[in-house]
């Protein structure tokens, strides 16, 4: 198991303090990595030409937007048809969006950001489609009073390349196929995700607590036995997990747990949960010897 920090996208305490057991992902899983821990984005779309834009019709036009990803890394958006962002995708849907992890350094340009191109649609009202709503709304809460609306919808971007600064001189470009992990054979986890989540939520609070505590995170002032509300009782939930990892998150913390080896069902999903927990464990109880 490795660790990595999200929301708050400091650097990384487990690879700061045994740097000789994290070499250097390649630059594609770096982009990854971005997308997977990150909760928003900057959109960048082209003006569609329309009474509000006037004579900007063609510039550029960024705006705020919360992100989750699919299995393989794509990022997944949840829109409104009211929102100028959409009506932009919808006259010309290529698109890119900046993935920013340079948060708590004292030089942002010391730190790594992406930005990813490609074309952003809305998805289909399939069951894998639904799933992937139900996977948006697990990671951003609030989502759940808008997501039914008849105005808003989940878009996902097909990516086709993305740049990638890790830091000063480390800069690549970078195909579609290097960033994006082949989740094809992971239907059966897809489709066993949701269970996953509410059972490790319902009954495995300890150990999601035990896992965020070995990456560093702050205990909370009460620990609860279960952590079925994150918001009102600081406890540590499981939002999301995919063949590479699982993703935590506590009120606005965010922690990304990323497995040794990726996971296609849900046995071999528990199987590394199992590990990742008693690591942690020994890794807390070895602290406090």
């Amino acid at each position: 198991m490795s660790e990595s920090p999200a929301e708050s996208d400091k650097p990384d305490p487990a690879r700061e303090a045994h740097p000789e057991a994290r070499p250097e992902p390649p630059p594609g899983r770096n982009v990854r990595a971005l997308v997977r821990r990150a909760g928003q984005a900057a959109l960048a779309t082209s003006l569609a030409a329309g009474e509000r834009t006037g004579d900007a019709a063609g510039w550029p036009y960024a705006s705020l937007v919360l992100t989750a990803a699919d299995h393989g890394g794509s990022p997944l958006l949840l829109l409104s048809d009211l929102a100028d962002h959409t009506r932009n995708l919808q006259a010309r849907p290529e698109a890119a969006l900046l993935f920013d992890g340079t948060g708590g350094r004292r030089d942002p340009l010391t730190g790594p950001r992406a930005t990813l191109l490609g074309r952003i649609a809305p998805l289909d009202e399939s069951a894998a489609a639904r799933r992937l709503t139900a996977r948006f709304v697990a990671r951003h809460p609030g989502a759940a009073l808008y997501a039914g609306f008849a105005d808003f919808r989940l878009y996902r971007m097909a990516v086709a390349r993305a740049h990638l600064v890790a830091g000063f001189g480390r800069i690549h470009w970078l195909d579609a196929a290097e960033v994006l992990f082949d989740a094809a054979g992971g239907g059966a986890l897809a489709e066993a995700e949701a269970d996953i989540v509410a059972h490790m939520n319902a009954d495995h609070g300890d150990a999601l607590a035990a896992i965020a505590a070995a990456l560093g995170a702050p205990a909370p002032a009460s620990a609860p036995a279960s952590t079925k509300n994150a918001d009102e009782d600081g406890g540590w939930t499981m939002t999301g997990i995919d063949p590479e990892g699982f993703d935590l998150r506590r009120a606005a913390a965010r922690l990304r747990i990323d497995f040794d080896a990726p996971v296609g069902d849900a046995a071999a999903a528990r199987a590394a949960l199992v590990k990742a927990t008693r690591r942690a464990r020994a890794q807390i109880a070895a602290g406090d010897g």
